[in-house]
């Protein structure tokens, strides 16, 4: 899992897995979910990404070994 923001777009994407981007779906004007051939959800991406999630303050748990 990858979590990325890009400062300069304000755009934060985060991606479950490493997939093949088969269809991309808007869920609004601002929100796209990737998904793959089997329609499994793999990234999604948040445009305005300041203005609709704390992206100065990330936490991570639960991480399995």
């Amino acid at each position: 899992m990858k979590v990325s923001y890009f400062d300069d777009t304000d755009t934060l994407y985060i991606e479950f897995r490493d997939s093949d981007i088969a269809e991309s779906n808007d869920l609004d004007e601002n929100t796209i979910l990737d998904v793959d051939t089997q329609g499994n959800v793999f990234a999604i991406t948040f445009e305005h990404a300041s203005e609709r999630t704390d992206v100065s303050h990330l936490i991570v748990e639960g991480i399995a070994a």
